[in-house]
């Protein structure tokens, strides 16, 4: 499906994205996703193996949920950080034009938060951790192709991070309205599309990675190294992966923590991105691997636990570069 032309202005530019095929020999999809990860930091995943039912559940029981009235959503907020939220994106003064839900990953607190969410907690639970539990393996999968990829003695370092019962993981759904059309909104954002809306502002995501998996709206944009924002063509079907700051630490810079965005919906459909953000757990150490800082160089980053990084990420405004707090000296 072609992107739209609106989104490009002098700042964007369409670029092809790379797919990584997960019917294909590990030897050959480990390779191909070393080089998404080097090179763009994101990748979109086909032939994930995730099934169409867990996902079209969950979408159901999101969208569900934006439908109700205010004062019915407002039961599950405000976020703090977890729950219902709109507008307003972390503690420091970012907005978008959006609404999402977040929450915690494990079982347990989904069942406690899904009567505030769903007429139908037990269903609204089911759906949920059957999603973060095929989307978690998935996440477990890609690190360890990493892992071989890279001939790291513990194939499964990165990956163990997300299976501790400990990791700090959620999932976030990001809901962007329906925009009404009329001919001079239309008129206006012709003649100048910087009149475009930020639905979720420039960020890198703090974590070890994303999945992400939207509906057929588009909004999705990235920005690589020569600052240009490239528009991600939307598809159901697949998952588009995105490397977080944890891991470019970890692989000491040799993986990039992609820089993305939102715009806000300008479509008469809504817009709807599902993310589960794999963490490792709040004490555990971030570090660059020994087997990733080359003979007579030294590593680019200093030690931090995650809930040190976390506190320091979340103390910063959106769009401000994290990890430089902790580059070695």
């Amino acid at each position: 499906m072609p992107c739209p032309t609106a989104m490009r202005t002098k700042k964007t530019e369409a670029v092809g994205i790379p797919t990584i095929d997960l019917s294909q020999t590990r030897p050959t999809t480990s390779k191909s996703i070393l080089h998404a990860c080097h090179h763009f930091g994101f990748f979109k995943l086909i032939n994930h193996g995730v099934s169409h039912h867990a996902i079209s559940r969950l979408e159901c029981q999101a969208f569900d949920f934006f439908a109700k009235t205010a004062p019915e959503k407002h039961r599950a907020g405000p976020a703090a950080p977890f729950g219902y939220g709109t507008k307003a994106i972390g503690p420091n003064g970012d907005t978008g034009d959006l609404e999402y839900l977040l929450l915690r990953s494990d079982p347990a607190s989904v069942l406690q938060t899904s009567p505030s969410i769903s007429n139908d907690p037990s269903t609204f639970s089911y759906v949920v951790n059957e999603y973060v539990k095929s989307v978690k393996d998935l996440g477990c999968e890609i690190l360890d192709l990493v892992g071989e990829g890279l001939w790291l003695p513990n194939k499964s370092v990165f990956s163990d991070l997300i299976r501790d019962v400990h990791s700090d993981s959620v999932l976030r759904i990001n809901y962007y309205p329906a925009v009404k059309h009329t001919e001079n909104w239309e008129l206006s954002s012709k003649s100048n599309p910087s009149n475009n809306r930020i639905g979720f502002g420039e960020h890198s995501d703090p974590q070890i990675l994303t999945i992400l998996r939207s509906n057929d709206v588009d909004g999705l944009q990235i920005s690589l190294q020569d600052g240009l924002w490239r528009p991600v063509c939307p598809d159901p079907s697949a998952f588009y992966v995105l490397i977080g700051d944890a891991l470019q630490a970890m692989t000491n810079g040799r993986f990039v923590s992609v820089r993305h965005r939102a715009m806000a919906n300008s479509s008469k459909k809504a817009r709807m991105s599902i993310m589960y953000f794999g963490a490792p757990p709040l004490n555990a150490w971030i570090a660059p691997l020994s087997e990733m800082i080359p003979p007579n160089h030294q590593s680019l980053y200093k030690p931090f636990t995650w809930a040190q990084y976390k506190k320091a990420a979340y103390s910063l405004r959106l769009a401000d570069s994290r990890l430089d707090l902790f580059k070695a000296s």
